[in-house]
């Protein structure tokens, strides 16, 4: 859920594209051009949609089973075997039987949710109690079998969805050593990115990114605690929506810090993702973090989803991450360009958090890190295969492999830290909560009255190296990650066939405002390109 990467909602008066719209255009539009990326008689997946796909199984195109064998073969000859992608760890052995029932229920008038028949990957550190481990990409996890559904999978299991796979991911969350290499596990070795196989998908989510930007899946989910769903979502040219923390439960997700942590979703367009960020919202007892979007999230994002969403919006530029990479500035002085046509007002903003924000993120990190780890180990019950960090650590020194391009310094130094009574944890909690909110995006946002703060999301993606570990030098995710705030990212561009992410982020609970942005600037710049898995 850690990348590298340390640094008033206006309604319209126009009609809103509701989830039962979306439903009923299921009935009445006629899709069939390959270019636009939906499906042809053939049942081509590529580029495919929740709408189409919803479309197909209604009219009797196609059968939810049949969308599920394609994906399952498109996994197989291009993840396992053809340019072996590495994203996925293992697939679902159930998933064509859930097809099945989702069929049957189909047939006979019953559509779960709105993600009824739809493919998605989860990031293997996110529980699900069926066939599948949990692993986090660790060894020492291989076999493990968590003693329940997390929270999430159980809302896309009762929204209809397919859970085809686990996905490869920077083994514990990016968060285990120094001079790593995003997307590596022990488990599953290195994810590439689809665009240049050569070169890093970023992470901790790599292999959601890759899954979703490779036409391997409709949907993923990442986990973030800072730069983890947006930086793989850049790197491999999709959308990735990181929400305010409360909007979707973290219970069942193997942790790193629960004051920064969160799932989101990973897909190819924002209507997608916007449909799978309402399906996972909800009250979780179990977090008591979700109690808050009761009073200030929504179980549906797509009346958001307007076009001119951007029309009268204040938008602050971030320029701290410019001036590093001149593509990539250029990128973005292009996409300025866009939002200035399109009606939004942007306001230059030199800097957002006090340059100490970034050491208390650490400090807690380290501290919350030792306590949700063992605590996941205890709820994985008396047959748990490591049951504490100290163990785990003992496990990584004995292996062959666990150790063998990079250190674990991150679980030493958590596991040096005391309880969460500690005064340096409390001290640097109160701090970082200080600095990222009240000082840092809140107070931007009030001063210069904006409705959300854009930059760019990241660099090209760098040659792989398992040697020398990650080549990141520009980045935008930690404003909003330090504040536990909403940030969404999408394409903007591309450097050489290398994808360009343009992250748009604001307040707590600024999701609708966000989502106005991003769908309309997706609809007038069009900057998404097909991953066609070069060498070099």
């Amino acid at each position: 859920m850690f990348s590298k990467n340390l640094f008033s909602i206006k309604m319209f008066l126009k009609p809103p594209i509701s989830l039962m719209m979306i439903f009923l255009l299921l009935f009445s539009c006629d899709f069939s051009d390959k270019e636009s990326g939906m499906l042809k008689n053939d049942i081509d997946i590529l580029e495919v949609d929740i709408e189409r796909l919803q479309k197909g199984y209604i009219n009797n195109e196609f059968s939810i089973q049949e969308i599920i064998k394609i994906y399952l073969d498109r996994i197989n000859e291009l993840d396992f075997n053809g340019p072996k992608l590495n994203s996925i760890i293992q697939v679902n052995p159930d998933a064509l039987k859930i097809a099945l029932e989702l069929d049957d229920e189909l047939s006979n008038g019953k559509i779960r949710g709105p993600l009824h028949g739809i493919p998605i990957v989860l990031k293997d550190n996110i529980d699900t109690h069926d066939k599948m481990n949990t692993t986090a990409g660790s060894l020492a996890l291989k076999n493990s079998k968590p003693l329940q559904d997390s929270y999430i999978a159980k809302k896309l299991r009762e929204a209809g969805a397919v859970i085809l796979a686990k996905s490869n991911l920077s083994e514990w969350a990016n968060f285990r050593g120094q001079k790593s290499s995003s997307g590596w596990s022990a488990i599953n070795g290195q994810t590439k990115n689809p665009y240049i196989l050569t070169r890093n998908p970023c992470g901790s989510s790599s292999g959601s990114g890759v899954a979703v930007s490779a036409n391997l899946t409709v949907l993923a989910i990442g986990t973030e605690t800072n730069g983890s769903i947006v930086c793989p979502s850049s790197a491999n040219g999709i959308v990735g929506i990181k929400p305010t923390v409360g909007l979707i439960s973290r219970s069942g997700i193997i942790p790193i810090s629960f004051t920064q942590d969160t799932p989101g979703p990973m897909a190819r367009n924002v209507t997608d993702a916007v449909i799978a960020l309402g399906a996972l919202s909800g009250i979780d007892p179990q977090d008591k973090t979700t109690l808050k979007s009761q009073v200030y999230g929504l179980k549906d994002y797509t009346p958001y989803l307007k076009l001119n969403g951007i029309d009268g919006k204040r938008i602050g530029l971030f320029k701290a991450p410019l001036g590093k990479n001149a593509k990539v500035d250029s990128l973005l002085y292009h996409s300025i360009q866009l939002i200035k046509d399109a009606g939004g007002i942007i306001i230059e903003i030199d800097e957002i958090t006090p340059a100490e924000t970034a050491k208390n993120s650490f400090e807690v990190m380290l501290y919350e890190y030792k306590y949700g780890l063992n605590e996941y180990f205890a709820s994985l019950g008396k047959n748990a295969p490591v049951k504490s960090l100290s163990e785990l650590i003992a496990f990584n020194k004995k292996d062959s492999l666990e150790l063998k391009y990079f250190n674990q310094a991150y679980l030493e130094m958590a596991q040096g830290k005391g309880d969460l009574s500690e005064m340096e944890y409390e001290t640097a909690l109160a701090n970082l909560v200080r600095m990222s909110q009240k000082l840092g995006i809140d107070r931007v946002v009030k001063e210069n009255e904006l409705d959300a703060i854009i930059a760019p999301t990241g660099s090209p993606a760098w040659e792989t190296d398992l040697i020398n570990g990650d080549n990141y030098y520009l980045g935008s995710s930690s404003p909003a990650a330090w504040a536990g705030y909403p940030n969404i990212t999408l394409p903007m561009g591309d450097i050489g066939g290398l994808p360009i992410g343009l992250s748009i982020f604001g307040k707590a609970w600024s999701e609708p405002a966000l989502i106005e942005i991003a769908f309309d600037f997706e609809q007038r710049s069009k900057a998404r390109i097909i991953p066609s898995f070069q060498v070099n």
